[in-house]
């Protein structure tokens, strides 16, 4: 079984936050198949800047999602944002 869940890692750059503002998140997907022995079953995914209220609900939704197989990062974001109803804000759009 392979389990999913979000890594926050900023952004902690001051003239970022000053730039964009406070509401975004950003840092990986780590990703664990228990199919495999140690640090063999790890994976991770970067994730960009977001608005911090979908990276929480990004946080939510993989909490709960489990799978038989590695889904792709493009994968996931669009499963994710079918569930969720709606795009993800990115930083840079």
């Amino acid at each position: 079984m392979i389990t999913y869940s979000t890594n926050w890692m900023g952004p902690i750059n001051e003239d970022w936050i000053a730039k964009h503002g406070k509401d975004y998140s950003a840092g990986r997907i780590d990703i664990r198949d228990d199919s495999k022995d140690g640090y063999d079953g790890w994976y991770e995914y970067g994730v960009a800047p977001m608005h911090s209220e979908d990276w929480n609900a990004l946080s939510d939704y993989l909490w709960d999602l489990t799978t038989e197989e590695l889904l792709s990062y493009n994968e996931l974001i669009e499963q994710f944002e079918t569930h969720y109803g709606k795009k993800i804000r990115w930083a840079d759009e």
